[in-house]
């Protein structure tokens, strides 16, 4: 589960988070507001950092500004107040997104999930059975054998990422053809169907047989 770090003075509100969060399937992590500092959240190696623009003692666009000198862990910073230029000053401080306070939970959500889906397909690098997937090279490559690693299109690396990241359960194709016209890849039922196929040949060109499991009018599930 991803890791989402809370910078956050006001206990009340830290407590809240932390339960969101967790209900929503996330780790909260919280530092110790008289100890915060850039290695202290290295070495909690988080996913995400919500942070408070106004800590006491503390200047939060300078702390972005030093956290960004050695991460690249995304940031939303959360502020009392909510105008166009807060939320400019905000992301050329190198936050990667803006919340205004009091913040509807839902929002918040649907805004870390999307930034936490941005920076796994450009950064992580994931493992399935014997395979390394490279989601920012676009590659695929056996960890069993020195075979050359395959590229995987646009496409076809939007497909294993959703299937991978939620390998536990069946995704419809509606939640696949969503996906990819979030990414501004505007494909059809038919080119669906194709861009799969061609996923499952090139895992199978890697030793890996009876990956992509379709079942019949829900979706497809990645095989454990």
């Amino acid at each position: 589960m991803f890791k989402i770090l809370i910078i956050e003075d006001d206990k009340g509100i830290r407590e809240g988070l932390s339960e969101l969060l967790l209900t929503s399937n996330y780790v909260p992590l919280v530092l110790d507001m008289n100890n915060i500092s850039v290695e202290k959240i290295q070495e909690l190696s988080p996913d995400l950092i919500l942070l408070d623009i106004n800590l006491p003692g503390i200047n939060g666009r300078d702390f972005v500004r030093e956290i960004r000198k050695i991460l690249s862990t995304p940031v939303i910073m959360v502020t009392s107040r909510n105008t166009e230029m807060d939320e400019a000053l905000a992301i050329s401080y190198g936050a990667d997104d803006f919340i205004a306070k009091p913040y509807n939970p839902t929002i918040l959500l649907l805004r870390i999930a999307a930034i936490l889906r941005r920076s796994n397909l450009t950064s992580e690098i994931k493992t399935y059975r014997n395979l390394q997937i490279d989601f920012k090279k676009g590659t695929i490559s056996s960890t069993k054998s020195n075979s050359k690693a395959i590229e995987l299109t646009k496409n076809e690396l939007l497909i294993f990422r959703v299937l991978l990241y939620n390998q536990e359960r069946i995704v419809s194709r509606n939640e696949l053809m969503t996906e990819l016209w979030d990414n501004c890849e505007y494909i059809n039922d038919n080119a669906l169907t194709v861009n799969i196929s061609r996923l499952r040949d090139k895992l199978e060109k890697l030793g890996e047989t009876s990956t992509i499991e379709t079942r019949k009018g829900l979706g497809y599930i990645l095989a454990k």
